[in-house]
């Protein structure tokens, strides 16, 4: 251990987890000097059996055993509608245990090191150093393909008017919710305490009153992201399950699926009728749910082109969804979703 460069020898005075012997959570054997013999039987994540965290941390690993970030449950309840019942348990058996759980994260990929997303690992946080958090890496390995780099700002455009304020992702995630309340959810949409807008910003709040007029005009209406999107952002053209993702900027309007009363940002869901047939799977119930759902999209702005006029929306009626636009060999619940504005009353 002394002579590698995986664990910094400064912490292990400093870190109170070095109390422990490495053995004590990686297994093998740490009586052998030779390498292969030592690291024979060694367990490479063990916050996997959490356990060993429960040892000190026992009311956090109790309600994050049933969180989201770790059952990922969310994406299999997700896509579950589509399924007939046979088709559900061969989804359970060769794709969700094998594929989408891969994603889960333990505590040691939050904490210790961040974890593989597509094959790619950043590795170990400051060689080995127990971090509680490390905003440069722990949200960004796993929500670095779309959400990171729209709220940053990477993917192109002006980053988050939150990010450039010098807000963090736990500014609004907070670890309650990162960790989980006890509650095995099926989504995060059951979840009550959510972030919201209105957390911050109260309706009624507005120091400019065409804001506060066009706010109570469109409320119950369009979410606070069908006008503040700050533009395009990351949307998947074909599914991960099949011969790999491919992303374009688009930016696009229509009706949440959860309420089609609401005009709101939506996000392309790639899977269509052949996405799991190698597995055996038809989507038998595949039009019951829609290929698009609104996402709170992180390239928030105070004005946007929506705001600066009203006819982006109802004049030029851009970025809405329409049956042209709509994905090929897609969900025939998507049509339910387009909207087209009224023209204003002038």
């Amino acid at each position: 251990m002394y002579k590698g460069y995986i664990v910094d020898r400064g912490l292990l005075k400093k870190d109170q987890h070095f109390i422990l012997a490495c053995p004590q959570c990686h297994q093998g054997n740490g009586g052998i000097l030779s390498k292969e013999q030592a690291h024979k039987g060694l367990v490479k994540r063990p916050s996997d059996n959490m356990s060993n965290c429960a040892m000190c941390h026992k009311q956090v690993t109790d309600k994050y055993a049933k969180s989201l970030h770790y059952t990922t449950a969310g994406q299999r309840n997700g896509v579950m509608p589509r399924f007939s019942k046979e088709e559900l348990k061969k989804f359970d058996g060769k794709v969700f245990e094998k594929s989408c759980r891969s994603c889960h994260a333990s505590c040691g990929d939050c904490h210790v090191k961040s974890p593989a997303v597509g094959g790619i690992s950043t590795g170990l946080l400051a060689k080995h150093k127990f971090v509680r958090k490390d905003e440069g890496k722990t949200c960004s390995s796993c929500h670095g393909g779309r959400v990171y780099p729209e709220f940053t700002g990477e993917y192109g455009g002006a980053p988050d008017v939150h990010y450039q304020k010098g807000m963090l992702c736990v500014d609004c995630h907070k670890k309650e919710q990162l960790h989980g309340d006890g509650i095995a959810y099926t989504s995060k949409n059951q979840v009550k305490d959510r972030p919201s807008c209105r957390n911050c910003h109260k309706p009624g709040s507005e120091k400019n009153p065409a804001a506060r007029v066009s706010h109570q005009t469109h409320a119950g209406k369009v979410s606070c992201y069908g006008c503040h999107s700050g533009g395009e952002y990351r949307n998947c053209q074909q599914c991960h399950a099949g011969e790999g993702a491919k992303a374009k900027p688009q930016m696009i309007l229509g009706l949440s699926p959860r309420n089609k009363k609401v005009l709101t940002t939506l996000r392309l869901v790639p899977t269509v009728r052949d996405t799991f047939a190698k597995d055996g799977i038809k989507m038998e119930n595949f039009d019951a749910l829609p290929n698009y759902w609104d996402t709170p999209a992180h390239n928030v702005r105070k004005r946007t082109d929506r705001t600066r006029s009203c006819d982006a929306c109802h004049v030029d009626r851009n970025n809405f969804l329409t049956k042209e636009t709509l994905i090929k060999d897609g969900s025939k619940a998507n049509e339910a979703l387009i909207i087209v504005p009224k023209p204003i009353k002038r």
